[in-house]
């Protein structure tokens, strides 16, 4: 199992994952920078775990709206497909919540 450092907010994490998904680990995390400094941007800091709980509803806000992009845009197309883009985003969701779990442990 591989390490990688990622830093949020100016804080350094040390994750683990699986070996050879280092760089997806490292991209993940810089998505979850730019929505904090999304949030940082608007002003409203008070305190890194709610920064990061509203860095992680602008992501979930994301997630919802391609989910409701991707139905609309498979009207007709067949339920497997379907069925197989939400279990992708459950799986991309349960990804999160892992090392979402994971930083807070270190």
């Amino acid at each position: 199992m591989a390490q990688v450092t990622i830093k949020i907010n100016g804080y350094a994490y040390n994750v683990g994952c699986k070996d050879g998904e280092e760089q997806h680990l490292l991209a993940m995390a810089d998505q979850i920078e730019q929505r904090v400094e999304r949030v940082k941007a608007l002003g409203s800091q008070s305190g890194e775990s709610r920064l990061l709980v509203m860095a992680a509803l602008v992501m979930a806000d994301e997630l919802h709206d391609m989910a409701l992009e991707m139905r609309a845009g498979q009207k007709g197309t067949s339920v497997e497909a379907e069925r197989a883009a939400q279990e992708r985003l459950q799986a991309l969701a349960a990804r999160a919540e892992t090392i979402a779990a994971s930083a807070e442990q270190e």
